[in-house]
């Protein structure tokens, strides 16, 4: 079988190799094995007001959630010019793009909400999906210490995934909440609306309340779940054969098949819950 790559690609694949040869080396040379000190801990910050819970942030989660937003910016820039005969980017993002619209349009029976529906769903889409695959490359994380700082680790851990953060999930399914119920008002009306909470009969209010409340709390703790259980069970992997390349190979299994598939998941509930509320 034949490989037409073109240089970019073999330089890209070469840097990609070239890292991995380097870090066995390291790892060789060094004797180096993985800790297990500061799984499952988050690097968090108080800040100088108030008190409780929203007083609180992780500056990885954070900073992560940028540089995803500024890869996914670059991505798109490197596609800006459509050509009628696509290259390999513009098709692979066409395939990803016409396979979520297509799941809006199969979903959404009210046509003029598919195109505002699809944006959300797309959106949603990449940012999770790019947030899960730099989570399968070795890289830098944080962790706290007992004395109250913070130790910064270099390729004992993949990359810090924002969607490892259950703040983050609870985010993105609240604002799919959110949107739903917005949808929900301008498609049926304000009356029709609140009049839909005590359907079928008038006592079944508190169970739809519930069943509401339910949905975005599920929503967030699947994807934490899949993302934050993989991560912590390929470090345990990583720690107990001590040595590199199945780790390797296990993040590449996590972050970018299950990554995936997790963001797809993610994404569809997202469209199931809107449209179950608009028809």
């Amino acid at each position: 079988m034949n490989l037409n790559l073109t240089k970019s690609d073999k330089i890209f694949l070469g840097v990609i190799s070239g890292g991995y040869i380097a870090v066995l080396i390291y790892m060789v040379v060094t004797d180096y094995k993985f800790q297990l000190e500061g799984v499952g801990q988050r690097w968090i910050y108080q800040l100088p007001f108030g008190e409780g819970p929203l007083s609180r942030v992780n500056p990885l989660t954070i900073i992560m959630t940028w540089v995803v937003m500024g890869l996914i910016i670059f991505m798109a820039t490197r596609v800006k010019v459509f050509k009628i005969i696509p290259g390999k980017k513009q098709s692979l993002l066409e395939s990803l793009l016409d396979y979520v619209y297509d799941l809006v349009k199969d979903s959404v029976t009210r046509k003029e909400y598919v195109r505002p529906i699809f944006d959300i769903a797309a959106s949603l889409f990449l940012f999770i999906l790019v947030s899960n695959i730099i989570g399968s490359f070795p890289g830098i994380n944080a962790f706290p210490t007992e004395n109250g700082g913070v130790t910064f680790t270099i390729l004992a851990d993949t990359w810090y995934a924002p969607t490892s953060d259950l703040n983050m999930n609870l985010m993105l399914a609240l604002f799919v909440f959110v949107m739903s119920h917005v949808y929900a008002i301008r498609v049926k009306g304000l009356k029709s609306w609140v009049k839909s909470f005590f359907e079928p009969i008038w006592w079944m209010f508190p169970i739809n309340i519930i069943g509401e409340i339910a949905k975005p709390i599920s929503h967030a703790l699947r994807l934490f779940g899949n993302i934050m259980g993989g991560a912590i069970l390929v470090l345990i992997l990583g720690y107990l054969v001590k040595y590199f390349v199945l780790p390797a190979a296990l993040w590449g299994i996590f972050g970018l098949f299950f990554g995936a598939i997790q963001a797809l998941i993610f994404t569809i509930l997202a469209i199931a819950y809107i449209s179950s509320l608009i028809e």
